[in-house]
């Protein structure tokens, strides 16, 4: 006997009834969102001016004290996209982070691995796995996962930095684990070279007792003096007509694992950027989603149809699949860190140059017009 068409819907609602007492979900209902034609990221475009983090964090200083349980005095980007989430993106996590005059942050490691980028300032130095590193104005510092770090300001001045975790993917995957170390810095002393550079700062050179492919950098520190001449030199031999930037007038380099020539953290790529005035990149998306600083200059970024103003020390967010391109005025210099790492070992991958695929699954397909 057919069914007419009341019983029918009875029939389906008293179905999704079922599903949901179940725990089930049918894939018809929901393939849009789960399936879609490309990303749909929650995460939005979104910039965190200096001028205003660092007097809160220098308030945050004055009145939040340093010590066990808080940490660090470390204030989160939350991206307007994610709820609430102290997130600046799915994957990633990025905060300035605030040390007062003769303050220390004590030593405890985690599962999540950790960078530091400073946009101004020296007099702290921090400890990894008891290598004093100090910390001055330009350079990228690591802490890769489950390795113990504290830090320490020895000067009459307070500094600020910015720290950039995969906290959200770790907690996303259920994979972190946290532990505390000594109330006291392992070591307290203030060289001018961390042990990790003696080892591993020589271009093209690794020390034979140490060789061996590592998934993390064993150089804690990278150096704004060899940034900026890499830079420079990029520059400079582009203006003697050769190839050497990724286009006319916009440098750039990737720090990277000298043990594998790859990507400093398994989890995290981190690069630098500088753009001579007047430039303007080609427009470029990819999967995966990165956090911008201004370390010096003005320009802006333009993120789908919307230009942001940029200038020193501003913080922000590009998020996957989002298209964008930098515009910059008196020159710009820029840090950025993302997650392609993440998506290159799942081969799920892929860049997108002035509207052609340039990259996908882990191979190049086409060259874009970017030159």
């Amino acid at each position: 006997m057919a069914q007419n068409a009341g019983d029918e819907s009875r029939e389906l609602r008293e179905l999704y009834a079922a599903f949901g007492d179940e725990h089930l979900v049918p894939l018809w209902t929901d393939i849009a969102d789960l399936m879609p034609g490309q990303p749909t990221p929650s995460a939005v475009p979104y910039v965190w001016r200096w001028r205003t983090l660092y007097p809160l964090a220098q308030r945050s200083g004055d009145l939040v004290p340093m010590g066990r349980g808080g940490e660090r005095r470390a204030i989160a980007l939350a991206n307007p996209g994610l709820n609430g989430l102290p997130y600046a993106t799915p994957t990633l996590w990025a905060a300035i982070q605030y040390l007062g005059p003769h303050e220390v942050a004590p030593e405890h490691r985690h599962t999540q691995n950790a960078f530091r980028f400073v946009v101004a300032g020296e007099g702290v130095w921090t400890v990894v796995d008891g290598d004093p590193v100090a910390m001055r104005r330009g350079d990228f510092l690591l802490t890769p996962g489950w390795q113990f770090h504290g830090h320490q300001n020895v000067t009459d001045r307070p500094m600020a930095w910015i720290d950039g975790l995969d906290i959200p993917f770790a907690h996303a995957t259920d994979t972190a684990f946290f532990e505390f170390g000594p109330d006291r810095l392992s070591d307290e002393r203030t060289p001018q070279r961390s042990r990790a550079e003696r080892l591993w700062a020589h271009p093209g050179l690794q020390p034979v007792a140490l060789l061996g492919r590592r998934p993390s950098s064993p150089l804690a520190a990278y150096r704004w003096e060899f940034t900026d001449r890499a830079l420079a030199d990029q520059l400079a031999v582009e203006a003697e007509g050769h190839q050497a930037t990724v286009e006319p007038g916009h440098a750039a380099i990737r720090f990277s694992n000298p043990t594998t020539g790859g990507d400093v953290l398994p989890t995290i790529r981190a690069e630098f950027h500088r753009l001579l005035p007047g430039t303007r990149t080609v427009a470029r998306r990819e999967v995966g989603s990165s956090v911008w600083q201004v370390f010096s200059g003005t320009g802006a970024i333009v993120v789908g149809d919307v230009r942001h103003r940029l200038e020193h020390g501003d913080l922000l967010t590009v998020p996957s699949w989002a298209e964008y391109r930098l515009e910059a005025d008196t020159g710009l210099d820029l840090f950025r860190f993302g997650d392609a790492p993440i998506f290159e070992a799942l081969h799920q991958d892929r860049v997108e140059v002035d509207g052609v695929v340039v990259r996908q699954a882990g191979r190049s397909i086409a060259t874009g017009s970017g030159r």
